[in-house]
């Protein structure tokens, strides 16, 4: 199955390069309809029809962005150097605290397919 997302500039670029390989999603019923094997091909917001294509090699949920990030070297998010306190603020701006509660996150394992 394919399903279609989108990501900012320096995410895509992270994930082009190998050096971003969990991607983080809200766990909402969009991303649990997300099997490992599936394939999701993600578009650069700055950049009109930029695409690359991964598969996803392993999902793992949790209930809050905290505890997924204390789960997984920061380097595997394209982050590394950065602090905890960075990561979730970042965060934050993306999804509220509300949504988190309710859905949880999910890190998405992905592997670029060239």
């Amino acid at each position: 199955m394919e399903h279609f997302m989108s990501l900012y500039e320096r995410p895509f670029n992270d994930i082009l390069s190998g050096e971003k390989t969990l991607e983080i999603r809200l766990n909402d019923e969009k991303r649990r309809k997300v099997s490992v094997g599936d394939h999701i091909i993600f578009s650069k917001l700055s950049s009109e029809g930029e695409t690359l294509k991964v598969e996803v090699v392993g999902l793992h949920p949790y209930k809050s962005f905290k505890e997924l990030y204390e789960a997984f070297p920061f380097s595997g998010f394209g982050c590394e150097g950065r602090t905890m306190e960075d990561l979730l603020e970042g965060t934050y701006k993306l999804w509220n605290k509300e949504r988190e509660e309710k859905y949880g996150a999910l890190g998405l394992r992905i592997k670029l397919i060239v």
